[in-house]
């Protein structure tokens, strides 16, 4: 392994072991209960239904269990994943409805301009981010909860 590889493998491995107490440190307290407000970015980067579905439902799940004033939840599509969050799809009501129970969706730039799509190809009330990776790096290091369902 050259100098170069084994100083960034000895980065990556002091974020993650640090990931717990990022997570710990930035949380934040509710100021109507008294309890630390949790925060999660949600990784979808398959065009799958089943996939988009599974991430609304652990969305929509999180907010039942630790409620949903309690909780926020930030969805970010890139690649693949973004065809779910165009005007004719199949999960459209289910993220209009994600929406209206304050779930912000995000899609990557970079991905639409890569597939050739604008913003009026895409659902109403969406929002956009220049790089679906990097709000996901962003976000961890603010330490909120990652899953990639």
């Amino acid at each position: 392994m050259n100098r170069r590889l084994f100083i960034q493998a000895g980065a990556i491995g002091s974020l993650v072991a640090s990931a717990p107490f990022l997570i710990a440190s930035h949380a934040q307290t509710t100021p109507a209960t008294g309890q630390k407000r949790q925060r999660i970015v949600i990784q979808v980067s398959d065009n799958d239904p089943a996939k988009w579905n599974l991430a609304l439902n652990n969305a929509k799940n999180l907010q039942e269990d630790v409620g949903a004033a309690n909780v926020d939840i930030e969805i970010v599509a890139y690649g693949p994943g973004i065809g779910m969050l165009k005007l004719e799809s199949p999960t459209g009501a289910r993220i209009a409805d994600a929406m209206k129970a304050n779930v912000k969706v995000l899609a990557c730039e970079n991905t639409m301009r890569g597939q050739k799509l604008t913003k009026d190809d895409m659902l109403g009330g969406i929002s956009y981010v220049p790089a679906g990776v990097t709000e996901i790096m962003r976000r961890q290091i603010e330490g909120w909860a990652y899953l990639r369902p």
